[in-house]
C-alpha cells in the first residue's frame, strides 16, 4: 500500500515556520543529501496546504522541478493555480483513496500544519519524518497545531548529521484488530 508520510523540517520547540511563513531557519547539512535523495525515490506524490503553496510561490517554488504530481487541499479557490498542481476541496481521506487507487509510490504530506492535524484526525499518517534543526524560535507556524486524537508511533531510524541537524523517522503504530 502507499503509504502517506508527513515528512519536514523544524526547530527544536516544533515550528514548521516563522509567524509570517519564512523558514530561514532550516537548513541542510551536506551529509544529509543522501537521505533527501533516497526520499525523493521512494514517493511520487505530494500534497500540500494553501499556506504551504503560497510560501512555496513566494520563493520562487517550482512545481515542475521534483517531477511529482501534486495536490493542493483548499476550500477557496486560486485566481491564478500552477498547472502542475491539481487544486482540490476533498477531504484528505477522500484525496488519499483516489491517489491509492492508482499504482505507484508513497505520498509525501508536504505541510503545513493545519493540513497535518487533519490527517491526523483521519488517522491517515502512515510514518513520520522529521529533521529537527537545533534552533528555538519561540513562536511561528506549530508542526502540530491541536485538535486530533492520541496516535502512537514507534521508532524507526533517528540519525545526527552536521551542524546538529537530528533526523527522526517513526513509522504509525496501530491497534492490533481483536479476533475472535
Amino acid at each position: 500500500m502507499r503509504k502517506v508520510i508527513l515528512a519536514l523540517g523544524t526547530s527544536l520547540d516544533l515550528h514548521i515556520a516563522r509567524p509570517n511563513g519564512a523558514v530561514d531557519f532550516l537548513y541542510m547539512p551536506k551529509d544529509l543529501y543522501p537521505v533527501q535523495a533516497a526520499f525523493f525515490r521512494r514517493i511520487d506524490t505530494a500534497i500540500l496546504g494553501r499556506k504551504t503553496y503560497e510560501d512555496a510561490l513566494a520563493m520562487g517554488g517550482n512545481f515542475s522541478e521534483w517531477k511529482l504530481t501534486y495536490y493542493l487541499m483548499t476550500r477557496s479557490p486560486l485566481a491564478n493555480p500552477v498547472p502542475e498542481v491539481t487544486v482540490t476541496s476533498a477531504t484528505p481521506a477522500q484525496v488519499v483513496s483516489r491517489i491509492r487507487r492508482k499504482p505507484g509510490k508513497h505520498i509525501w504530506l508536504m505541510g503545513g500544519g493545519e493540513l497535518a492535524r487533519s490527517f491526523l484526525a483521519a488517522d491517515l499518517v502512515d510514518e513520520l519524518s522529521f529533521a529537527v534543526v537545533p534552533k528555538l524560535l519561540g513562536a511561528g507556524r506549530p508542526l502540530f497545531p491541536q485538535g486530533f486524537p492520541e496516535r502512537e508511533f514507534s521508532l524507526l531510524r533517528n540519525e545526527s548529521y552536521g551542524k546538529g541537524v537530528i533526523a527522526l523517522t517513526y513509522a504509525r503504530k496501530r491497534p492490533r484488530k481483536k479476533s475472535r
